[in-house]
């Protein structure tokens, strides 16, 4: 007993016949009082069975002065002569007293909480690092019913549960924890292991408990995970906004209870990054989120713009490239906070407990764009330069995925603004055919695509219809399909039928990729579909490139479509392209579009292109309203390619609108010739026009009669302008020169080039004819 705090003798009857002097410091009873009395006497409550049973365990005495002291006691029976049961001896430690053994000193030292408790949840014995968790010293707690003493929190509740569950089933039990300590305001992590302590009969006489504050490792594998979680959660679309969205909701509330992106202006539009930061930095707020519904701890609204002053953690991150600390009593800090207040004072309630703040600058590739600001608020511990390298990290890739945001916009606009600068505007005025025509550029990560169509008018009123596509999506493909429509319409100006034009584009494809080095045009190839329409014998004349067919509607409602042969694509050089030649009736549909009206990953052509027939056949009032008919019923929800459109009502020339006469290869005949083209004219009404006609019709016949070889033909057609031909059966093409003073030929087609709108050569399969045209006179 030389080690015991406390303690006293008491015989069989329940008598104290001793008392110590450290019981007398305990319960402030001398021991001439204390002796003699019955041990009952001087208890505040009587023991509980476990207690008296385990002869072990806390009892509260009552002090001298009334107040009830909890002691942790342990009964050691003293036997008589005879060995009946003589007594019992009762020792008591003091609380907060210095402990006698290693054990003890071991326990009470021990860096981590270390509780023990009586089979009812009481409080027996707590260690220096369990009272500072709790806030209390040991004595305000040893004997109290374990709820008692904290608050009724779904921890709490929880922490009871495993302290009973292993006092009925004698089985430890190890568990984590994220809970709020009573003695404080910020969470920690618990790494709780409970375990049963049994007497020498085995039955569970207390519980145990060792917790381990791991809130360290817990911030490292949240920190861990975050960085995890962020390379699937930012980034999943090319849209800077949902990019910085994407960051929020990431951080929140898991990292920051108030999180805030701001970006340049410039990072927004088209601009190019300025070259120097300005003093007062001027962003707008893209994103912001909190853990309130509305985030009215906002002091900007979305999408409004803020001037960051100098002083200011933001603009300070900005400046200097790096993560910014600020925590509460730094003067750039508070003065920060209490100027929020003053600019949006509604939610001044929601930010008092703002105790610290990260500002990070978001920086790409050496371009500052942005910054994301972060802020605690309430009962959470406050940033360390942990978090601060962790919200660096995040940062960064959020701002590398934002980059790329940025530059797929931009490049996006521009191949956009590219191909609609290539492609037709309005297209140019004809007889041959009515058109109508939509083009949508694909919505795809991948970019805009090379699909692109024309209308290109040809002599003698005919008309070219063309499509084409260019595999790949990017300004790269853009400019490439540029470069083809181009070409496409300098050879539809030489006349070329469709089978002899695709074969230059071909070449030209070829060449392209031998010289200069355009392997996307190689490896990836273009396709294309040309179509000659002529009003007067109504055949439409196509080939194509590895192209999809065109449909066709006929007047009477059936659509179906035009058999031809599809051909290689472009690129591939070496191999032939067929000509396919149809009649068609006045008022066909003719439907020309690019793969990505019917093709989809998912998709079965065969039944997109019979979804195309039958769209093609709805009624519609005009061939406008087709087209969004068509587009609506085939095109894919998510379309992943570029689409183009081209439809073509046809029109007819009747025998009214065009006069054919054969010429004997005489020069007698000329004179024929001006005379009967000068008879349909004034039957036509035309009669203004005759003398350029004349003078016209006398150069070409002649021509064709001296140089040119039979059968030779004059032909009149009467359309949006009035069009001269003269045929022959020679497949050399005329040509301007320059006549001198004294030559007496020479001035012929000068002449006619001067007198006409304009006029040219094309080759046909029986030699080639020469056409002018004229415009008609007003009516």
């Amino acid at each position: 007993m030389e080690h015991a705090s406390a303690a006293v003798i008491i015989d069989a009857r329940g008598m104290v016949t001793g008392w110590s002097d450290g019981a007398r410091r305990l319960t402030g009873y001398p021991a001439e009082e204390a002796v003699g009395l019955p041990v009952r006497e001087l208890l505040a409550e009587d023991p509980s069975p476990d207690v008296l049973a385990a002869r072990t365990g806390t009892v509260v005495l009552r002090h001298r002065d009334g107040t009830p002291v909890a002691l942790p006691v342990r009964a050691c029976e003293v036997l008589g002569p005879d060995g009946s049961p003589g007594g019992f001896v009762i020792t008591a430690e003091q609380p907060g007293g210095a402990e006698p053994t290693l054990a003890g000193q071991a326990f009470q030292q021990a860096s981590m909480s270390m509780s023990v408790f009586d089979p009812e949840q009481r409080y027996l014995r707590l260690n220096g690092v369990a009272c500072q968790v709790m806030g209390v010293p040991e004595e305000a707690l040893l004997g109290r019913f374990f709820p008692e003493t904290v608050e009724d929190a779904e921890h709490s509740r929880g922490f009871h549960w495993h302290l009973r569950h292993v006092t009925e089933t004698g089985e430890p039990i190890q568990y984590e924890s994220y809970t709020r300590a009573p003695s404080g305001n910020r969470y920690h992590a618990w790494n709780i292991e409970m375990w049963p302590v049994r007497n020498g009969l085995d039955d569970v006489v207390g519980v145990a408990l060792a917790a381990f504050d791991s809130t360290e490792q817990h911030w490292a594998r949240q920190r861990l995970a975050l960085l995890n979680e962020a390379a699937d959660a930012i980034g999943t679309t090319l849209d800077v906004v949902r990019t910085a969205e994407e960051l929020v909701s990431l951080v929140v509330p898991r990292f920051a209870d108030f999180t805030s992106v701001d970006l340049l202006e410039w990072v927004l539009g088209a601009d190019e990054p300025p070259s120097a930061m300005p003093q007062d930095v001027v962003l707008r707020r893209v994103a912001h989120g909190s853990a309130h519904e509305g985030t009215p701890e906002a002091a900007v609204h979305l999408g409004a713009l803020d001037v960051y002053p100098p002083y200011s953690p933001p603009a300070r991150a900005l400046r200097e490239g790096r993560a910014v600390l600020s925590r509460v009593g730094e003067p750039s800090f508070d003065r920060w906070v209490r100027e929020r207040n003053a600019r949006a004072p509604k939610g001044r309630p929601y930010r008092e407990g703002t105790h610290s703040m990260l500002a990070v600058p978001l920086r790409a590739r050496g371009i500052t764009l942005g910054v994301a600001v972060t802020v605690r608020i309430g009962p959470t511990d406050p940033y360390v330069q942990d978090d601060a390298a962790l919200a660096e990290e995040l940062a960064s890739r959020a701002a590398v995925c934002i980059d790329n945001s940025r530059r797929f916009a931009r490049e996006r606009t521009t191949a956009l603004a590219l191909q609609h600068s290539l492609l037709p505007r309005g297209l140019p005025g004809q007889a041959a055919v009515e058109v109508a025509h939509r083009y949508l550029p694909s919505g795809s990560l991948a970019g805009i695509g090379g699909d692109w169509f024309d209308v290109i008018p040809l002599s003698g009123s005919r008309v070219a219809l063309v499509v084409g596509d260019v595999v790949g999506h990017g300004i790269a493909s853009s400019a490439t399909m540029g470069r083809l429509c181009t070409a496409v319409r300098t050879l539809a100006d030489v006349d070329l039928p469709p089978d002899e034009l695709l074969t230059h584009l071909d070449d030209l494809v070829t060449h392209l990729a031998a010289y200069d080095g355009d392997d996307d045009i190689a490896e990836l190839g273009a396709t294309c579909l040309y179509a000659v329409y002529d009003p007067v014998s109504r055949r439409l004349t196509l080939a194509a490139a590895g192209h999809p067919p065109p449909a066709l509607v006929l007047p009477d409602g059936t659509a179906d479509l035009i058999p031809m042969s599809a051909g290689p694509p472009l690129g591939v050089g070496g191999l032939p392209f067929e000509a396919t030649e149809v009649e068609l009736p006045e008022g066909a549909v003719v439907a020309l579009y690019t793969d990505g009206l019917i093709e989809d990953r998912d998709r079965d052509i065969d039944h997109a292109t019979g979804e195309l027939c039958r769209a093609l056949t709805a009624r519609a009032s005009s061939l406008d309203a087709l087209c969004d008919t068509v587009l609506k019923a085939v095109l894919p929800e998510e379309p992943s390619d570029d689409v183009a459109l081209l439809l073509a009502r046809t029109r007819a020339l009747g025998a009214d609108r065009v006069a054919t006469w054969d010429i004997t290869p005489d020069p007698a005949r000329v004179a024929d010739a001006r005379q009967s083209a000068t008879e349909q004219l004034t039957a036509w009404g035309l009669d203004e026009a005759a003398f350029v006609t004349e003078l016209v019709v006398s150069e070409l016949v002649t021509n064709a009669i001296r140089y040119g070889a039979p059968p030779i033909q004059l032909r009149l057609i009467r359309d949006r302008t009035l069009i001269c031909e003269v045929s022959d059966g020679s497949s050399t093409s005329p040509h301007l020169r320059r006549a001198h003073a004294y030559d007496e030929g020479g001035r012929g087609l000068l002449l006619v080039a001067q007198l006409t709108q304009r006029w040219g050569s094309r080759q046909t399969g029986a030699g080639k004819t020469i056409w002018a045209e004229q415009p008609l006179p007003p009516p």
